[in-house]
């Protein structure tokens, strides 16, 4: 079902990045700037009680933003579709999507966010843990395509619903009271956090999905890369990081995506290079550098012949 975000768009604060969308309406691009989390720590998480006279506007992120559903209900608006929410409910937002909530008068629902960067969870982590087949409601559920997406979003009940909580409010302390080695233990609630969550995603999705394990772990990688585009991604470390050759790896992925890993790690970033460019003002080099690129000769060569045209070029006709 699709709906036009400008329908439910009351007024647009100036307090970050404004661009306007597809849909012509002006929209907020948020930063983690906006919030008083710790230098060098880009991790944020607060509790938020909406009603119709106090409703987010139509916004994007530049990173990651978690959202639990404490109580209540209302309308959330992702890009063109829209769909109920209630208690319960645990989604993800990605970087560049917009979203918003409508509310009925007599509605009213808290939420609790949590915002932090894609790569929060450093790979080494998962390398060392083991876990890179665990964290599907981080790396394969947020990519599913929007009807899957929601469909398939996590409605918790009862113990799951309680544990959450949990979790989420051991993080609000830690965040809250900032005592030594909060940020160490911030970033393991997250991993544990998302593991719970991903064993709740895996139990209902083995009920209705029929995708093969290859192409569960294709998924998986594919989602691995998303997140942590911007840093250095070789075969090697894939192999290592999810338990595959490298000559089956790339053997799967060509099989899957009609692309060999290198490619697909370039379509990311040029995809990324692509909004970073319309969206901001920084200079080419330093977009080179945010999408994984020190050498600024090599991404333009990069970007000239995946895109067309060079970068300078490109923003100037898509700003």
């Amino acid at each position: 079902m699709e709906v036009s975000p400008k329908h439910f768009c009351c007024r647009y604060k100036r307090q970050g990045r404004d661009k306007y969308g597809e849909t012509g309406v002006c929209m907020r691009i948020k930063s983690m700037k906006l919030y008083s989390h710790p230098r060098d720590f880009p991790f944020w998480i607060q509790r938020n009680l909406h009603d119709r006279r106090d409703m987010p506007d139509i916004h994007a992120h530049e990173f990651v933003e978690l959202i639990f559903v404490a109580e209540g209900r209302a309308t959330h608006l992702f890009q063109d579709i829209f769909y109920e929410i209630q208690e319960g409910d645990v989604f993800i937002i990605n970087p560049g999507e917009r979203h918003g909530y409508a509310l009925e008068e007599d509605q009213q629902i808290e939420i609790v966010n949590c915002l932090f960067e894609p790569n929060f969870i450093p790979h080494s982590l998962l390398s060392d843990l083991r876990i890179s087949d665990s964290l599907d409601f981080f790396y394969v559920q947020p990519f599913l395509n929007g009807h899957s997406r929601f469909h398939h979003k996590l409605n918790l009940r009862g113990e799951a619903a309680d544990k959450t909580r949990g979790f989420l409010e051991e993080l609000l302390q830690e965040l809250y009271h900032r005592q030594p080695g909060y940020q160490a233990m911030i970033q393991l609630r997250m991993t544990e956090l998302f593991i719970l969550l991903s064993r709740y995603y895996k139990d209902r999705k083995n009920k209705t999905d029929s995708r093969s394990p290859r192409e569960l772990l294709i998924r998986r990688i594919c989602g691995y890369v998303e997140r942590h585009y911007n840093q250095k991604i070789t075969l090697s470390h894939l192999s290592a990081m999810f338990h595959i050759g490298v000559r089956q790896l790339n053997r799967l992925f060509n099989q899957y995506t009609g692309a060999s890993v290198i490619e697909y790690v370039h379509r990311i970033r040029m995809e990324k290079a692509k909004l970073l460019l319309t969206d901001t003002d920084e200079k080419v080099n330093v977009v080179a550098e945010m999408v994984g690129y020190g050498d600024p000769a090599f991404f333009n060569k990069l970007f000239v012949r995946e895109v067309g045209c060079p970068p300078g070029k490109y923003r100037e006709e898509n700003r």
